[in-house]
């Protein structure tokens, strides 16, 4: 280390999760294909993602012919602890604008 930082070690301020529901809240017809590319993830990591927002109740889908189109719980309060209070939808206005 030095200087304090530790070198070759990389971090982002948000989640994965948090950049794939950004992407459906801002297109909720938005493909796994177009999510992963805009999130610089694989198309089965995108696929993991939704299926965890979906079993935690943050993200729902509806088959509408051969696209899946997504509805988020805007409602639902963020999962930490540490973050109790926000909504999604009060995470989501802020990373929108």
């Amino acid at each position: 280390m030095e200087n304090g930082t530790a070198t070759g070690r990389q971090w982002t301020f948000l989640t994965n999760h948090a950049r794939v529901l950004v992407q459906i809240a801002r297109d909720p017809g938005i493909r796994v294909r177009d999510i992963a590319d805009l999130c610089l993830l694989t198309e089965r990591a995108v696929q993991r993602i939704i299926s965890d927002l979906e079993q935690a109740g943050y993200l729902s889908h509806e088959r509408r012919g051969r696209t899946n189109h997504y509805s988020v719980t805007a409602s639902k309060q963020l999962r930490h602890p540490a973050d109790a209070g926000p909504t999604v939808a009060e995470l989501l206005a802020t990373l929108l604008r």
